[in-house]
């Protein structure tokens, strides 16, 4: 049997503490005491009513619990069972207990019961609340019976309904009832929070990105200006090859700080539709794209020196067009030309003929006529010396033979006749040693025409009449350009003696190894003339 059934069960104690009272005393003295809270000590002594005393001011809060101490050994019960004594104070009425059930006073059956064995339960819920066996102990009361039995509950539930109560006496949850709810945000709220959220991802994404551009355009090259303003100041002077690309030159131009941008600079010059041709020329530092092709392509005559060779000028054409672009007396440039040597040239070479490299070239104003002629000079003598040929002699004779593939060799058959040149100049049983060039022939006539009568053919002291006079002539014939200079240097391996350009139009050669083939192709040769009336001249 539980303790908490036991009349004799520890409750409050008698007013000389020599023993506790039992649950039928501690009820006759409830109502003697008409349901106060506080039993007389009157009560205790002779079992007389007293009167109600004053009530008793609030309970000051609760000691900490202590150990429940070592369970005594229950008395034996009352034959009669007594009610049990409320052993725990009224909380206040939940959401739950509202109703007619808050009324309800519980009968004796309903009455929880104390269990030693269960004190660890309410030490471990609240460790600031007494038992409620402990606090009749104490000498604590709670102040209205109404209010206490109404806070009372079925014994299959009490521990959960301790555990989950508010406790009357701390308040610790006290308003816990009357917090509000919060109401959960509707779709609609929710659907804009989620679009503000992407919205502001896209925001700080488009930003992350816009910044990390501007980080990585000198990585990339893509800060740079597409053209400066101009006019340009001080100078300078960039040098053109033979061959050499526009992308190439455009990059010079840029890393001198001529241009600000090699790309849009390559956009102007092609939309100029001009071609680059070699020499140096002299620009402005950040000058506009426009200004630096007009330089290129010579439309800036009034700044700079300008002229252009055009390959296979004899020498006396080409002095004639450096005089009118650099303002050169033509009688001075023939006097600088009729003394090759302080060129380089060997001694044999009566002047610049075949030296006088073809192209474009653009020179500071004021440049002395020598150093015009020198540059000229240097562009065809570096071409010799690329292909192998470094003696002054042998650049001589090979300029010989590439002013004559020049002349005679249309425009993709000069490795043939180069090859055709050398074959007629060993021994052999068609030529002996003539090269019977025209072109030779009417250079040494002062003329251009191929059409000569067989006295000028027979004519020896014609010294360019190379059907008079066997192997070369004494000299170029005209200024052969870089393609006839690389064939000369390195001819093509061929049995051809003779050649014949059957069509001017087209510059179709034919090649033959004996005089009766190659007489068939002149008479090709002749049609086309007679069907174009002045073109063989």
């Amino acid at each position: 049997m539980s303790p908490s059934s036991n009349d004799d069960a520890p409750g409050a104690t008698s007013n000389d503490g020599a023993r506790p009272l039992t649950r039928k005393e501690l009820r006759a003295l409830e109502k003697h005491t008409g349901g106060s809270d506080v039993v007389p000590e009157q009560a205790y002594e002779t079992g007389q009513d007293a009167p109600a005393p004053a009530p008793a001011p609030a309970p000051a809060p609760a000691p900490a619990p202590v150990q429940a101490a070592e369970p005594v050994q229950a008395p034996e019960p009352d034959p009669e069972p007594q009610p049990a004594v409320p052993t725990a104070p009224e909380t206040p009425p939940s959401i739950q207990d509202a109703g007619p059930a808050a009324d309800h006073q519980p009968d004796e059956a309903q009455v929880q019961e104390y269990h030693p064995e269960d004190q660890h339960f309410y030490q471990a819920h609240d460790a600031g609340h007494p038992h409620p066996d402990e606090a009749h102990d104490a000498g604590l009361h709670y102040p209205d019976e109404e209010h206490h039995d109404a806070g009372h509950h079925d014994d299959d539930n009490a521990d959960d309904h301790y555990a989950d109560d508010h406790h009357p006496d701390t308040g610790l949850f006290a308003g816990a009832a009357t917090l509000p709810v919060v109401a959960k945000p509707s779709k609609k709220v929710r659907r804009r929070r989620r679009l503000l959220a992407l919205f502001l991802t896209l925001v700080v994404f488009v930003a992350a990105i816009a910044v990390g551009a501007q980080f990585l355009k000198p990585l990339l090259g893509n800060d740079k200006a597409a053209d400066y303003p101009g006019p340009g100041t001080g100078e300078v002077i960039v040098s053109v090859q033979p061959g050499e690309g526009t992308r190439s030159v455009a990059t010079k131009l840029e890393s001198g700080k001529v241009v600000a941008n090699a790309d849009t600079f390559l956009q102007a010059f092609a939309t100029s539709g001009g071609t680059l041709s070699p020499g140096d020329y002299t620009f402005k530092m950040e000058m506009k794209n426009s200004d630096a092709v007009s330089v290129l392509l010579g439309t800036d005559k009034s700044k700079v020196i300008y002229f252009a060779l055009s390959a296979g000028l004899r020498v006396g054409e080409s002095l004639q067009a450096i005089s009118e672009g650099s303002g050169v007396s033509l009688q001075q440039l023939k006097e600088l030309s009729n003394a090759p040597t302080q060129f380089g040239l060997p001694a044999n070479a009566k002047n610049l003929e075949g030296f006088l490299a073809p192209g474009e070239y653009r020179f500071p104003l004021g440049t002395p006529a020598k150093d015009i002629l020198q540059s000229l000079v240097k562009v065809t003598t570096d071409e010799l010396v690329a292909q192998g040929i470094s003696d002054p002699a042998k650049q001589y004779e090979a300029v010989i033979v590439a002013s004559i593939v020049q002349a005679e060799g249309g425009q993709a058959e000069y490795g043939d006749v180069a090859g055709a040149i050398y074959n007629r100049l060993k021994p052999n049983d068609q030529t002996s040693g003539y090269l019977q060039v025209d072109s030779a022939v009417t250079y040494g006539l002062g003329t251009k025409s191929f059409n000569f009568t067989d006295e000028e053919r027979q004519d020896k002291s014609n010294l360019y009449n190379t059907y008079a006079n066997p192997g070369l002539p004494p000299g170029p014939i005209g200024s052969p350009g870089k393609t006839a200079i690389d064939a000369a240097a390195k001819p093509k391996t061929n049995d051809y003696l003779y050649w014949v350009t059957i069509n001017l139009d087209t510059k179709e050669t034919k090649f033959s190894k004996t005089l009766d083939e190659h007489n068939v192709y002149v008479n090709q040769y002749n049609t086309w003339c007679q069907a174009n009336v002045g073109r063989c001249t």
